[in-house]
């Protein structure tokens, strides 16, 4: 069941005092979203000074006791920054995990509470470590698609590529809502209307696959691409140097199957300083 507790002038009246985190770097939360059991978006206040490029992500995290000294220190971990550079607040995706140090409280988190965060921005998911291209390739697997959210909101992506390609795979159907969400959302969204001009949304091409839990695409993408599915559903050629470029967040097992692939397809890993086809970030482990 989704629980959404955005700011306005009622709710903003009943959320619970702020608590205050005696560290620098502490952001105000201001919205929360759950969408299952496992998964949860929130939002925050953003440091005025901070500056970052669609795609990048940051260190957040709590206040939490160190056992061996009894004495509380910051426990953080990287979040890939949801919300696209424009934006006045900052958006994240994440997964819940019932044991584990910082998912199993920060899922509590309410409208109010405060969060760290360390205002460094840093990321391979950037236009910058691409070679210009004509359609550019978004793959991912469950939260990995935080900072494709990002760049899917950013006027910049649609002004470099004819053609966005964003595939998601879950195990289950409620795992794809909170990017199901964004890509309807596109449609109506004032600022690209204004900057791309209307019907720029019609260059995106969503697919989301499940893997466990019935849906109208069933599959692992990486097995959908192989048997040559995928680009037949989508109606696009087989990747290719010349035309496509791609960026990956996923865990572990698909980032390097599918870097593989790109690889077999004749893409090479590009970076900042040395941009090429497509690119993977390393720092995500979803």
């Amino acid at each position: 069941m989704t629980e959404l507790t955005p700011v306005t002038e009622a709710t903003a009246t009943q959320a619970p005092q702020p608590r205050k985190l005696a560290v620098p770097d502490a952001q105000t939360v201001t919205e929360v979203k759950h969408f299952t059991d496992r998964l949860f978006s929130f939002r925050c206040t953003r440091p005025a000074s901070m500056r970052f490029r669609s795609g990048e992500f940051v260190m957040i995290g709590l206040m939490a006791i160190n056992e061996k000294t009894g004495k509380e220190k910051p426990l953080l971990r990287a979040y890939s920054i949801a919300s696209p550079s424009w934006d006045e607040e900052l958006e994240f995706y994440s997964i819940k995990v019932q044991d584990g140090p910082l998912t199993s409280r920060l899922q509590h988190i309410e409208v109010g509470d405060q969060i760290i965060l360390r205002p460094k921005p840093v990321g391979t998911l950037v236009h910058d470590a691409l070679l210009p291209g004509k359609r550019i390739w978004l793959f991912a697997t469950g939260t990995g698609f935080a900072p494709f959210a990002s760049l899917l909101r950013e006027p910049q992506t649609y002004e470099d590529y004819d053609e966005v390609i964003i595939t998601h795979t879950c195990r289950e159907v409620g795992e794809l809502t909170y990017g199901r969400d964004l890509i309807e959302a596109l449609k109506t969204d004032e600022l690209l209307n204004e900057v791309i001009g209307e019907g720029f949304w019609k260059k995106i091409k969503y697919y989301p696959t499940t893997t466990r839990e019935e849906s109208p695409k069933m599959g692992r993408i990486t097995d959908l691409m192989r048997k040559g599915e995928a680009f037949k559903d989508l109606g696009v050629p087989v990747i290719n140097q010349e035309s496509d470029r791609a960026m990956v967040c996923g865990n572990l097992a698909f980032n390097l199957e599918i870097k593989e692939m790109l690889e077999e397809y004749g893409l090479e890993e590009g970076a900042n300083s040395d941009p090429k086809h497509y690119v993977v970030e390393k720092a995500f482990l979803d």
